[in-house]
């Protein structure tokens, strides 16, 4: 299958009348939106399946076990806003979710450990930092921009981000070269 003609199944079915059928079913299991796998305490599935993780499988990846995240469970986190000025317009949004340390540390990995992460898309983008510059940069796994869900097909269903305005490795880079790690429909944290 084509990547645009993914992206576009994706989307649409994101887009599936289920919000009602939810409602009335709290405690049925909902689609992963997030995945942790690696070097984790609190795994809550096993192995890559090649199958059911087909997108991960085709980007080589590989794990035995993760943590997985569904919206309510990424909304159950405590949540920050951060105002970055996005590269896509030139003005500043306020982006809304966890910090990447509150969802490394629900999936076990102990704060000021040291750990490499890859920040992994749906296009197939990728970014590398370690964990310790992540705190550091205040980074967030947006949920919201402006108040609205970030949806699949434009910068979501999440955003690895921070707010580059304010660190000085990139508040003196022109926009469209300071979020060279913050990978948009972010799907798969790797911990290393």
């Amino acid at each position: 299958m084509h990547k645009r003609q993914f992206l576009t199944q994706l989307g649409l079915a994101g887009m599936l009348p289920a919000g009602a059928a939810l409602a009335h079913a709290p405690d049925t299991p909902q689609p992963t939106l997030l995945t942790v796998s690696g070097a984790i305490e609190r795994a809550n599935r096993g192995p890559l399946n090649p199958v059911t993780d087909l997108l991960a499988a085709k980007q080589g990846v590989q794990f035995n076990q993760a943590r997985t995240f569904d919206a309510r469970a990424l909304q159950r986190l405590p949540s920050v806003s951060i105002s970055p000025t996005v590269e896509y317009d030139g003005r500043r949004h306020t982006l809304e979710g966890p910090l990447i340390t509150e969802v490394l540390a629900s999936a076990g990995l102990a704060p000021g450990r040291k750990a490499t992460l890859v920040l992994r898309a749906v296009d197939g983008y990728n970014a590398t930092l370690t964990a310790a510059d992540a705190a550091r940069y205040g980074m967030i796994v947006a949920l919201r921009m402006d108040g609205v869900p970030l949806s699949v097909g434009g910068l979501g269903p999440q955003w690895a981000v921070y707010e580059a305005d304010n660190i000085p490795e990139f508040k003196s880079r022109p926009v469209n070269e300071r979020f060279t790690l913050a990978p948009w429909g972010l799907y798969l944290i790797e911990v290393k």
